[in-house]
């Protein structure tokens, strides 16, 4: 079958659907006249007047659905999949962004497309087209474009020419109007069919289910030509940044958006726990400091281990891979991609650091305006010692109850104050007595079933929780004497740099004191290098 007539029979499915909801009213219509003027028994009207009730509740649902289908097409085929709303973003004006608006406006003009009235920027690595179409776009009607400044931190110009060329092409004739439309239906469809299930009733969702089983019929029927669209859109986008940009820009996307998943739990939340943010503008605006410290190697690595996820069964958008091998079979055109010392598209803003400000103001709740703003380094270290405190607390607390036990004081599972934690001198002499795999580790935090082992076995599942207890407790002390410095490690992970001989020794010295017989001689001669351990 080809395409053309693929798209006809899907465009007469979508206009069933429709039907569907006329039918069902008339059958209702009528079956109400006979059961009133035909069958009316007036032992049965208590029966009667429940069945014509049902009918009126039947038959809203119904009409409600019937409303939002033909307004669905406002929502256009990605931004009702992204929820992304005027609210959450902030809006440029020619005006103010005149370059980055000249791109949008040659990407809809290269897919035969009217421009936006309206661009939005946001805080995701996305680009979206939502139209306020009736009759599934039959009548076009406002447009608004979305666009996110990690993807524009992420890409360089021509990468997001591709991406705004393929946005485009979801609306644009590429191969057929049928095509468009079809596109604006199967969103339509979806989310008539999430209306009907938001009722309550079992009639409701009886309703629902006659329309979710139409649905089903409608996109399968409709796959073909929407994979077609989409691969329509690609060709687009190739077409006006090149076929290398648009190829690359396909790989990067997965890439930024495990990168900036890994930045918002990593950098942007480091303070969240301890009521603090970045400097303002930083909270989104620091990714960039992200990706221009890793190479896309690195960046590509933040992928690793994380499953894509899985598609919808009905997904428009064909695998990602055969949507580059495609792109990769057009004949070259002579448009290099290199994305080595180009800038990305974060230049065609006028004050980058504004806008991400701005966005701050849209996107945080109301709430974090009375949290405090930090600098990169304050945060990393105010975290680094959150961290190492809580690493060292389980430990310091068996010890303490270890040394009360030991002198016959209270009884050892009290509930110790901070104010009576031993220090890290107090810690290994304990070891040094012996009292660490006699008592201190019997006193560590165990799951049950760890609670049981003994001997050897117990030793090796509990000895990696002193080790962090100790090494938390040794960069507590190195921040408090001075000699530990935050590194926000941009191209790693955040916390504290260590003097060289720790960076060097510290590792093996902590291994010596946590061993099957403790020695505790390496760290203490780490420890003499900088200061003496408090007492």
């Amino acid at each position: 079958m080809t395409f053309r007539l693929r798209a006809v029979r899907a465009l007469v499915l979508l206009a069933g659907f429709y039907l569907l909801g006329l039918v069902l009213l008339v059958v209702m219509g009528v079956a109400d006249w006979l059961l009133v003027t035909r069958l009316f028994v007036a032992p049965a009207a208590w029966l009667i007047a429940v069945i014509l009730m049902s009918t009126v509740v039947a038959a809203t649902t119904i009409l409600r659905g019937m409303y939002a289908f033909l307004r669905a097409g406002r929502f256009g085929p990605v931004a009702d999949a992204i929820r992304v709303t005027p609210a959450d973003a902030i809006r440029v004006t020619p005006e103010e962004e005149p370059e980055l608006w000249e791109q949008v406006r040659a990407a809809a003009s290269v897919t035969g497309e009217l421009p936006p009235e309206e661009l939005y920027l946001t805080a995701k690595v996305n680009a979206s087209v939502a139209e306020e179409s009736r009759l599934l776009g039959l009548l076009p009607g406002r447009r608004r474009m979305f666009l996110g400044l990690p993807l524009l931190a992420g890409l360089t110009v021509p990468r997001l020419q591709a991406v705004l060329a393929h946005e485009f092409g979801h609306y644009g004739n590429l191969d057929t109007r049928l095509g468009a439309i079809t596109m604006r239906g199967r969103a339509a469809v979806l989310h008539t069919v999430r209306v009907f299930h938001r009722g309550s009733t079992r009639l409701q969702h009886l309703i629902g289910a006659l329309y979710g089983a139409y649905a089903t019929m409608f996109l399968r029927t409709s796959q073909p030509v929407a994979r077609r669209q989409e691969f329509a859109a690609d060709q687009a986008a190739a077409r006006h940044a090149g076929r290398d940009a648009t190829a690359n820009a396909l790989r990067a996307l997965p890439v930024l958006d495990a990168a900036h998943q890994h930045y918002l739990r990593t950098y942007a939340g480091m303070g969240s726990k301890l009521g603090a943010l970045p400097p303002v503008g930083e909270v989104h605006g620091g990714f960039r400091r992200l990706l221009a410290a890793r190479s896309e190697e690195g960046l590509a690595v933040l992928r690793n281990g994380q499953r894509a996820p899985r598609p919808h069964e009905y997904d428009s958008h064909p695998p990602m891979a055969e949507r580059i091998a495609r792109i990769e079979e057009l004949p070259a055109d002579g448009r290099a991609d290199e994305s080595a010392g180009e800038p990305s598209a974060l230049a065609l803003l006028h004050d980058p650091d504004r806008v991400f400000a701005e966005l701050e103001k849209c996107v945080l709740p109301p709430a974090t305006a009375e949290l405090r703003r930090l600098s990169w380094d304050d945060l990393a270290m105010i975290r680094a010692l959150a961290d190492a405190d809580g690493w060292s607390k389980p430990l310091r607390v068996a010890v303490a109850r270890s040394l009360r036990s030991e002198v016959g004081g209270r009884a050892g599972g009290e509930l110790v104050p901070d104010d009576e934690l031993p220090s890290l001198a107090e810690v290994l002499d304990a070891i040094d007595r012996g009292l660490l795999w006699t008592e201190i580790a019997n006193r560590m935090p165990k799951p049950g079933q760890a609670s049981r082992l003994t001997g050897e076995s117990a030793r090796n599942f509990i000895r990696p929780k002193v080790f962090d207890g100790l090494a938390g407790m040794v960069h507590l002390h190195l921040a408090k004497a001075g000699h530990a410095v935050p590194d926000v490690a941009w191209s790693g992970i955040p916390g504290v740099a260590l003097p060289e001989a720790w960076e060097a020794g510290m590792d093996n010295a902590l291994d010596a004191a946590v061993s099957d017989t403790p020695d505790t001689t390496p760290l203490r001669a780490l420890l003499a290098t900088d200061a003496q351990v408090p007492a």
